[in-house]
This record gives C-alpha cells, structure tokens and sequence, in this order.
C-alpha cells in the first residue's frame, strides 16, 4: 500500500479523497493554486505545494507542476479526483513513466474509451448495446453521409469524437440541413477540441440518462455496482442524480452488470469507471465511458455500502477486490442534490465569501463539502460547493428526507441553487420518476 498520496485536485473531492487516505492511514500531498491556500483540504493535509497561479491551466492542468510536487515531496501514487486531468491520457502516461502510480486506468484505456468512435466500437465487439448509428468516423463525401442518415432515420445527431460536455453535437430532424449541421460541427471540433472527426447517431426524443458503475483490478476481476439515474440535467450538466433507478429491473441489472463485467475484462480494464447510457422503451444505448470517479459516486456508496475511493486506491496499489459479483446488494435509495454557488434563476455563477454556513443532519444525510464560514468561493473554477445526499429505505422516504435537508441548509453570503432543488423535490413528475433528460430545460422554460 502507498505510504504518501498527492491529490491532484481541489475543493470538494480533494477533501473526499484526503478523508478516505487518512482512513487507510496513508500520508497526503494537497496542491494548491495560488487562490486555494485556504481550502479545507489545504489546510488538513499533511503537506501541501502551491502549483500555481489562479488559473487552471497554470496550476490544476499544469501537468510539469504536479509531477514536481509530487517529486519534491516524495508521494508515491497520485488521486486525480474528477474533472481537471482525471481523463488526460498523457496526464496518465506521464506521472507512471515519472515513477508514480496513477490512481485511475492505463493511458491507454483512457484514450481508447475518451474516443466515443473506438468506444463504440469496443462495446459493440463486447456485446453492450449502442445507439443505432455511424459505427465509425463520418465521411467525406456528402452522399455517403445522407444516406447513412436515412438507414439511421430522422432525427439524428452528429457528434465529435472527442467532444463532451454538451459541446460539438447538433441534433438534425431534416435531410436539408443535414450537410451543414455536419459542416458547422466539424469546424467547431476542430477549432476546440483539435481533431475534426465527427460521428452520427439515431436521436432519442425522450430517453432518461441511466449509467453503471463498474470497479476492475489489475488481475481479471471486475464487478458492477448497480445504476444511477442522471436523468435531471440543465444543458446537459447533471444536477440531481439518484440510485437505484427508477422502474429498472433487477432481470435488466443482473443482464447489464453481465455484459459490462465482460466488456471491462476485454479492454483490460483498471479502477473505478462509469458506463453511461440512455434509456428508452426499456432499452439501454451505450453513449460513452467516463473512466475516473464520478461526482456522484456517493449514491453509489449510499445504497452498497462500498466506499469507491478506497477501491480506487487498493486497486492502484495492486490489491485484487475485496468483493466479487454476489456480495453486491443493494440497500434502499439514495439521492443526491448538486449544491452550485449560482442564482438559481439565472444560473450566473455567484463567487464572494460565505457568511454563514450551516450543514442538515439527521437520519440518512451526508453533506459533501469544503465549504466553512468565511471561506472565499473563487470565480476561477467550477461552481460546485457541495453534495447533498438522502439516503432512505424507499424512493420516497430519500425524497422526503433530502426536502427536509434542503429546508435545514444555510449558505448565506452567495447565492445558490438550494431553492431550485426544493422545487424540484417537490415536483410531481419527478417525484414518480417520469422525468427524461430535457425534463428540466422544458420546466425551467415555463417559469
């Protein structure tokens, strides 16, 4: 086992990663910017290095600073948590070829899966259902791609490979503006992603956004770890996310956790990883892998009993699982709100210094957070501040008890999304579970 972890990250996951280190009894590195040095994590690790000005790319992306860091402190793995360099290949080959372990899968992996053309063609080889579609990068020639459109059928969406986020799609319902959504696409792929490859897929009307969280070790085992609805999202930003999901079947779970065990074992597979698809007409379609931790991993633990960072960090360290397929069992639900320093009519981020910070309590809550009084939320980064996780024996006891949460929370000093998720814990359509993933947009609309 690794005697010293840097985390290369900050804010609310550095601080999940550092507790979990700190039960494992292992030494931890915290990097920081120059406008993090009072994070909480910062301030609880037991060294921290300043890797930077404010800026991502001068301090979080900067891969030369935190291979230093690591170095002048003598860490032996490195936790890349999630956003930043956690899907970076090169980030990945460059700290195992520096001498350190990498806590997530080989670069390889990484590049294979964060290409949704070789993705998809890796779980189509591996049995996993996909979006009818291109099945490779699109062509050149503008009657090869019309016809493909209608063998796929109306609508559908071109996509670039190394797109995500929301960014370098355009859904199409027509075959007249079919050629230049393809066009705009490819020059928007190019000028921000660097690579113009572009892919086509049947377009859902109304699918939910159902994902599998899978953990493999470096000896051929793998295990699923059940669903999770992110159905609820806003421009394609997941905003509450919930598990088990809603009107899945354990005859689908045990079918789906089959095949995404196999396809895990085919591509060599290492550390936590996450299967997205969307959901239709009791279908799934494979859409993409996102081969890190998720943010919301913590449903995950909730309704398992499986703290996924420590997984994370024993398989990094060699440790074949500690559990197989059969001990996986799932206990009640759990829910989970993204707490974003934001208004919640606008969505304008809200940065500024938190007056008054009060965490809920009570049977079933977690609160995920680095957040305290006085602490100066920057307007350099991500506006997340938190998770708010409700866990219940049912559905409806988890959504009761987060409606509870919401009311005890007290974040004064900036605004936040709380009132947004009051409504919707509220919300009729979600509280049954009819909701799909343009839910939210079509709702905000109408207010």
């Amino acid at each position: 086992m690794f005697e010293k972890i840097l985390i290369a990250n900050r804010g609310e996951i550095a601080l999940r990663v550092l507790r979990a280190c700190r039960e494992m009894g292992i030494a931890t590195v915290a990097v920081h910017s120059d406008a993090d040095r009072d994070l909480k994590h910062v301030r609880l690790a037991d060294e921290s290095v300043c890797i930077g000005p404010a800026p991502s790319n001068e301090s979080y992306l900067n891969i030369p600073a935190l291979i230093a860091a690591a170095e002048v402190t003598d860490a032996g793995a490195l936790h890349p948590g999630y956003g930043f360099l956690s899907e970076n290949a090169d980030f990945a080959e460059r700290v195992e070829s520096s001498g350190f372990a990498f806590i997530g899968p080989r670069a390889e992996t990484i590049r294979l899966m964060g290409d949704k053309v070789s993705a998809k063609q890796s779980m189509l080889s591996a049995g996993v259902p996909c979006v009818p579609g291109s099945g490779g990068a699109l062509s050149e020639e503008p009657e090869a791609n019309l016809q493909l459109a209608r063998e796929i059928g109306y609508p559908v969406i071109v996509k670039a490979a190394a797109g995500g986020g929301g960014r370098g799609m355009r859904v199409v319902h027509t075959e007249g503006a079919l050629l230049n959504a393809i066009s705009l696409t490819r020059n928007e792929a190019r000028q921000g992603f660097g690579d113009d490859t572009l892919y086509m897929e049947k377009f859902l009307e109304r699918p939910r956004h159902v994902e599998f969280q899978i953990l493999a070790d470096t000896h051929g085992n793998a295990v699923c770890l059940g669903e999770r609805d992110c159905s609820m999202q806003r421009r394609h930003q997941k905003v509450i996310e919930e598990a088990p999901a809603p009107e899945i079947t354990d005859t689908q779970r045990r079918d789906m956790s089959e095949r995404l065990i196999r396809a895990c074992q085919e591509i060599g597979y290492r550390g936590a990883g996450t299967f997205e698809f969307l959901y239709e007409d009791g279908q799934f379609f494979f859409i993409e892998m996102n081969t890190r931790l998720q943010v919301e991993h913590t449903v995950t633990e909730e309704v398992t009993g499986i703290d996924l960072v420590r997984e994370q960090i024993r398989i990094a360290a060699g440790e074949p699982l500690g559990i197989t397929q059969d001990d996986v069992t799932i206990h009640g639900h759990a829910i989970e709100c993204r707490i974003n320093a934001e208004d919640p009519a606008t969505f304008v981020p809200s940065p500024g210094t938190i007056q008054q910070y009060h965490a809920p309590g009570g049977p079933g809550i977690r609160m995920d957070t680095h957040i305290y009084n006085g602490y100066a939320v920057p307007p350099h980064y991500d506006s997340m501040v938190g998770k708010l996780i409700a866990h219940g024996t049912t559905r409806d006891i988890a959504i009761a008890r987060m409606r509870g949460a919401l009311g005890e929370i007290i974040v004064d000093g900036i605004r936040t999304n709380i009132s947004l998720h009051s409504d919707l814990m509220n919300d009729a359509n979600f509280q049954r579970g009819a909701t799909d993933i343009h839910y939210l947009e079509k709702k905000l609309k109408t207010h």
